[in-house]
């Protein structure tokens, strides 16, 4: 288990997958490739994301789609 790739996940979320954001396949795709980006930025490899949640952009949608207001971490 990868504690680096699981904070990074969650926090990168928390911090930029905004509530106006729509669950359209652009923009979740869009959000994929930028969280891949700044994870390599970071030396994370996508690999290591993926062993821990599987497929990324279905975190992101289900984030997009069960985003709570008001709620922080």
């Amino acid at each position: 288990m990868s504690t680096r790739a699981v904070n990074f996940l969650h926090k990168w979320i928390s911090n930029n997958v905004p509530a106006t954001t729509g669950a359209d396949i652009i923009s979740v795709a869009e959000l994929t490739q930028e969280l891949f980006a700044d994870a390599k930025t970071i030396g994370i490899g996508s690999v290591e994301i993926e062993e821990e949640f599987g497929s990324v952009y279905e975190v992101i949608l289900d984030a997009i789609v069960h985003y709570e207001a008001g709620v922080t971490d």
